[in-house]
Order: C-alpha cells, then sequence, then structure tokens
C-alpha cells in the first residue's frame, strides 16, 4: 500500500460488513433497543445477536428475515429448536410477518422456519438468509450438526445467529459463531488470539495482550446485551419479578453401591450412581410438590426412571421424552401451552431451550446434572421479561448425593462473575457499533519521545516513522533483530510488527521498513540483523516443522536493493 497508517489501519482485526442499509422502516412493534439491533444486524450482514432471554430474539430475528427477503429476494430460512417454531409464527405475525412452518424444503420464495431435527432435509445453499435461533447449538466442537452447519452456510449471502447464553469462559463457541458467520475459522481464532494453557492441547487461554482485542474482535460481529441499558437505553418494563430458589434434601440409601461404607459421592461417576440409587425417594417429593395445589409445574428430570415416576403419580402431567417422535413432542407441548396438560414433565435437553412459559412460575429439578448452562435455560424458560409473578425453584437431592446443588450454585456464581466481566468488555463496544457503525477503525498514535546525550539519541516510537525522518544516504551502520513473525507478540498495537496474524502480514509490515532502511543507509555501507528459522504449528501452519525465516528475510532485503554481503 502506498500509505503506511492505510495498512495500519487493516490489522484492526474487525469484521467487515457485508450487509445493507435499511431502506424500510422498523416495525413499530420492537422496542427502540430491538430496532437499533436490527439495522446494526442489517448493516452486518452476517452477525450475532447475544441478548439475554426475554429480550425479545423472536422480534428482532423476523424483523431482519423480513428486510433480507426484501431486499435479496429467495428463501430465508429460520432454524429453531422444537415447538419454537409455533411460538415463532405466532410471534411474527404480531409484527405482520408472514412465516411458515415447514419440514421440508419448500419451493416458492418467502421465509420459511423448520427444527434443527429436520435440517437433513433441506439443501440451505437454496437460501438466500439463514437465521440460527437459540445458536449455542455451535458450542460442540465435536458436533455433527455444528460442522454441517457451517459447511453449508458459508454459501449463505445473509447469516444471523441468535442465543442468549455464550459462555464466556467457552471460548471454543465464539470459535463456532464466528466459523458459521464465515468471520473467522476456529484455528484461526486460536492462532490469532490464545496460547496453550498448558500440556493439553485442549486448554487456551487468551494471550495477555490479546484480551481487549479479542473482545473488541467479537464486538464488531456479535451484539451482547442481558439489558436495554446495556447498549444505551431505558430498562422501562423488563424488570424481572423476585426468583425464589428452594432446596429439599431427601434420605436415599446410606451407602452408594459398590462401596462399603457411607459418604457423600464427589465424582461425576459417584453422583450419577448416586442418582441411579436414590430415584424413588425424589420421585416422591417432586410428586407431592407438584400435587400439592392446581397451579401449572414444569418438572425438570435427567433420568427416563425420574421422568415416568413423575408422569405416572403428578396429577394433569404430560411426559415430553427424547424417545418421543417429532409429531407426538409437538403434541404434547401444544398441551401444556394451552393448558390442556397442568404438568410438564421433560428434561431440559428436550425442551429447555427457547420455549417461552412466562405462564407458569413453579418448577422442579428432580435430578441435576454438572451443566449450569441447562440449569440456567431451564430457570428462563418461566423466569423471563413478560413474567408477572414470582418464580420458585425447587431442587430435590438425596443426601448421599453431596453438595449437588452447592456445586451448581457455585457454578452459577461463576457464570454470572464471568458474563459481568464480558459484559464489562463488550457492553461499550457493542454500545459504539450500533450508534456508530459507519465510523473506520483508527490507529493510536506512537508515542515519540526522545532522550538524547554525547554521541547518542534514543527515541520510543514506531520504528518505520522514525526512520521516515531520517535523511537519505545518511546512516552507515545499522544493528537490530527483527521480530520474528508472531513468535513473539510484544503489545496489542497495530504498530507492533510481531502482532501480526501470520507469515504475510508481518513481511506486509516489515517491508516499510526495508524500504526506508534502504534509502537511509549510505552506499556500500551495512545493515546487520540477528534471526533465526521458526517452528511450525499445526494451528497456525497446518503442519509441525521448521520453515526458513531467515532466507524469507534476505530475501525480502534483497527485493529493495540490498546486495546479501555475509554472515
Amino acid at each position: 500500500m502506498d500509505s503506511y497508517e492505510d495498512f495500519l489501519a487493516t490489522k484492526r482485526i474487525i469484521a467487515v460488513p457485508t450487509g445493507i442499509s435499511v431502506t424500510q422502516p422498523i416495525h413499530p412493534g420492537l422496542f427502540d433497543f430491538q430496532a437499533a439491533a436490527v439495522r446494526w444486524a442489517l448493516r452486518r450482514g452476517r452477525a450475532a445477536i447475544f441478548a439475554d432471554t426475554g429480550m425479545g430474539k423472536t422480534r428482532m430475528q423476523v424483523e431482519w428475515a423480513r428486510h433480507v427477503q426484501a431486499y435479496a429476494g429467495g428463501k430465508v430460512l429460520i432454524v429453531a429448536p422444537l415447538m419454537v417454531s409455533v411460538q415463532t409464527v405466532a410471534e411474527a405475525a404480531k409484527i405482520d410477518v408472514e412465516i411458515r412452518p415447514v419440514t421440508h424444503e419448500a419451493a416458492p420464495e418467502g421465509i420459511y422456519i423448520t427444527n434443527y431435527e429436520r435440517l437433513d432435509n433441506f439443501d440451505l445453499a437454496r437460501h438466500s438468509a439463514i437465521v440460527l435461533d437459540e445458536s449455542s447449538i455451535l458450542k460442540g466442537i465435536a458436533s455433527k450438526t455444528r460442522a454441517k452447519l457451517i459447511e453449508v452456510a458459508q454459501s449463505i449471502p445473509f447469516r444471523l445467529s441468535c442465543t442468549a447464553t455464550p459462555s464466556p469462559n467457552d471460548f471454543m463457541e465464539f470459535g463456532g459463531q464466528s466459523a458459521f458467520l464465515g468471520i473467522m475459522s476456529h484455528s484461526e481464532m486460536l492462532a490469532t488470539f490464545f496460547i496453550h494453557d498448558s500440556s493439553d492441547t485442549s486448554k487456551w487461554r487468551l494471550k495477555r495482550h490479546a484480551e481487549n482485542g479479542f473482545w473488541e474482535w467479537v464486538s464488531s460481529w456479535a451484539a451482547y446485551f442481558k439489558t436495554p441499558s446495556d447498549i444505551g437505553f431505558s430498562d422501562d418494563g423488563f424488570a424481572l419479578p423476585p426468583l425464589e430458589y428452594r432446596e429439599h434434601t431427601v434420605e436415599g440409601g446410606e451407602t452408594i453401591e459398590g462401596f462399603l461404607f457411607p459418604f457423600q459421592a464427589e465424582t461425576m461417576s459417584e453422583r450419577l450412581t448416586a442418582r441411579r440409587q436414590t430415584v424413588d425417594v425424589r420421585v416422591q417429593k417432586a410428586i407431592a410438590l407438584a400435587n400439592s395445589g392446581n397451579e401449572q409445574w414444569i418438572v425438570w428430570c435427567n433420568l427416563n426412571a425420574e421422568s415416568d415416576g413423575c408422569a405416572a403419580g403428578i396429577r394433569g402431567a404430560v411426559n415430553v421424552s427424547g424417545a418421543d417422535s417429532i409429531h407426538e413432542k409437538e403434541i404434547k407441548l401444544h398441551d401444556f401451552l394451552a393448558g390442556r396438560a397442568r404438568v410438564l414433565v421433560t428434561k431440559p435437553k428436550v425442551a429447555g431451550f427457547g420455549m417461552n412459559f412466562q405462564f407458569c412460575n413453579r418448577m422442579a429439578f428432580v435430578g441435576l446434572n454438572d451443566s449450569y448452562e441447562q440449569l440456567y435455560q431451564a430457570v428462563r424458560r418461566c423466569w423471563r421479561y413478560g413474567q408477572t409473578r414470582p418464580v420458585q425453584v425447587h431442587f430435590i437431592a438425596a443426601t448421599i448425593e453431596g453438595a449437588v446443588v452447592a456445586n451448581i450454585r457455585r457454578k452459577e456464581q461463576q457464570a454470572e462473575e464471568l458474563q459481568r466481566e464480558m459484559a464489562t468488555h463488550m457492553k461499550d463496544l457493542t454500545r459504539v457499533e450500533l450508534q456508530n457503525e459507519d465510523e473506520a477503525p483508527t490507529v493510536e498514535l506512537a508515542s515519540g519521545e526522545t532522550a538524547e546525550g554525547d554521541d547518542w539519541q534514543l527515541t520510543n516510537a514506531d520504528c518505520v516513522e522514525v526512520v521516515r525522518a531520517i535523511d537519505s544516504n545518511s546512516i552507515g551502520l545499522s544493528v537490530f533483530s527483527p521480530p520474528f513473525s508472531s513468535l513473539y507478540v510484544y503489545s496489542a498495537s497495530e504498530r507492533d510488527m510481531g502482532n501480526v496474524r501470520n507469515d504475510a502480514e508481518f513481511f506486509a509490515h516489515f517491508d516499510f521498513l526495508i524500504a526506508e532502511l534502504f534509502r537511509v543507509t549510505q552506499p556500500g555501507r551495512h545493515c546487520v540483523f540477528h534471526c533465526m528459522n521458526l517452528p511450525s504449528t499445526i494451528i497456525r501452519n497446518g503442519e509441525i516443522g521448521i520453515r526458513d525465516f531467515r532466507g524469507d528475510l534476505i530475501r525480502a532485503f534483497q527485493k529493495h536493493g540490498f546486495v546479501y554481503h555475509s554472515e
């Protein structure tokens, strides 16, 4: 590039907008913060909305789909968890958008919705846009659904990903979201922002210097907010009623099967054994709670024996199990939504995502596993914006299960702390993105501090700009060690030549310095530098080996007229 400043701007790791300008008005049925998020997502073209439960993701994604379909034509497909499609169709009608539920590929243009379970029935490449509702499905790195979505979505020009719970401590989910949107692949994200935390190659942590850059990058393609005020709007009408946790401990045997002496379970294996051993006493407690009145309840189970026992003993209960056909699940869930079934017995992985159950304010967990996300999502089916009554959440655990409830509450506290940290990093960035999308990225200024003494001068600044200010043909000897591409990164600045994504970006940056060094060096005099060959890694280079960094440096200098003299 002719301009060094323009080149530095290209090093800012942000997602480039690929979307459309909003020419039609946003439907008045959206709140102002929802309208701002929709306008931003349309400008992005490929974007994620990480908005907490009850923030109105359904209306936002429907309005986004309406504008994209009007602009691009073709078919827009919304993919959602089971039964969420019914609620989405109803919600879309409230803002004058027609969405048709489908089970197979549909022929005409329009906006359609289907379930993740039916994804294999569609040729996604034939769609102009796709929306993932509850896109945390992209979390599991080994998931076949995740792999398929990422692969086929690359041919779809407009993409929107929506979820309430991106895990701030599960960076693999951000990699999945980014890869689906076509922003950056999972491996590129790791190579750019992370290092191995230990000898365990599955453990990654943010590079210390890259923390701000990482969240700035995420904020360039994802809007994150838990309340409207997070992005500069009023919270009026979005206050949640009280949430009450009640713990019930029941006695169920003194000794875990396989052990001689009584003790409380500690490991996952021990807790699972204890759960299976205490099904009956926990089920009886759940039955007593749900039959104590005529209110609607949700009873969350983890084991089939728990579900079967609760469904048999609770009045007016319907059991939605994983073994049910899609049609059977839809009928049973609709019965609960319509009030024909008083109590819903099911598992969090079956009906714990995406559903709106604000009409119900009581639930019981007959058994708990170690997934805080499942717990959070299950609770938020009832405790969400639109709920008008206090919500009671009952935890039932046996004595020998150990501190299972305490363990979940500890994870809850950790998650809340991490989400606060994530909000601290992202909410101001998101606010800027939503309100000032068209602003160009800026490049920080060099400090330019200088110290001098007898026959010496030391300057703390960008070396390219310092050498630019030196007279031509005035330097007899230059001695330095260049950055070794991205092997060592010393700062988050775009001016740091080591702060690069790959060798190509390093040499593009270093090229500006070599050109100036050639200009200022007196003919026949020397430029001396220390270097070494660099290791290649699977993540960064696709192979394990050594690459000829020394030779690449020599050739870079020769390109500008330097003569290789000696070593």
